[in-house]
């Protein structure tokens, strides 16, 4: 009796150490809605680092954790590229993240990144997080998993959290556009009315520990 207490309370000590310590990647805490976002420099498919920075004239950013291989980051590809081609000129350009493990996932190494660039007409920045650390700082999980930034005087602010819509499959099923109406929103001076969706899509593939 006193052996099986003892191997319950070292269990028990283990979760708990696991838990406070973050080191559980799936429950990831990062930045959430009313956060301020600290900038990241990350290389891009052409070449260059890019930060949030770098856009003077931007009033708030679109940030997209997303790949290569995962179904659900390809069934929203074309979504996303509209998202830019509709709201990089109106302020809220698209910045997109690879944060996958290449040995992982070799399909979504740096040099696959710029063919799939290529293919698709990307008209936004693809960056790699090789390290995982801006990864790690938003709390981003899945891919593709939305951060929607709000620039204000004192910082960078997330406006809101999750899922492009409804519809993580067919664009023609979609039904409700949380993050389109979040970003109207912002335009229009108000917050969201919906500020957190659930994401809905592949597990990122961490780094082992």
């Amino acid at each position: 009796m006193k052996k099986s207490f003892f191997y319950l309370f070292v269990a028990s000590s283990i979760v708990g150490v696991l838990f406070f310590n973050g080191s559980s990647k799936e429950n990831l805490l990062g930045y959430q809605v009313g956060a301020l976002v600290e900038d990241f420099d990350l290389p891009n498919i052409d070449g260059k680092n890019v930060s949030l920075a770098d856009y003077t004239d931007a009033k708030g950013f679109i940030v997209i954790f997303t790949c290569n291989t995962c179904p659900y980051a390809k069934a929203y590809e074309s979504r996303i590229i509209d998202l830019d081609k509709n709201y990089a000129s109106k302020g809220y350009p698209v910045i997109a993240i690879n944060p996958n493990d290449i040995n992982q996932q070799p399909d979504d190494s740096m040099g696959k990144m710029i063919k799939r660039a290529a293919q698709k007409g990307y008209t936004f920045p693809y960056l790699r997080d090789d390290s995982q650390q801006v990864t790690k700082a938003f709390g981003a999980t899945k891919t593709p998993h939305i951060y929607l930034i709000n620039k204000e005087e004192i910082g960078l602010r997330v406006e809101y959290i999750g899922a492009i819509d409804n519809s993580p499959r067919e664009a023609a099923d979609v039904t409700e556009t949380f993050l389109e109406d979040a970003i109207k929103s912002l335009m229009n001076g108000q917050k969201p009315t919906i500020k957190e969706k659930r994401a809905i899509g592949c597990t990122i593939k961490w780094l082992d520990a």
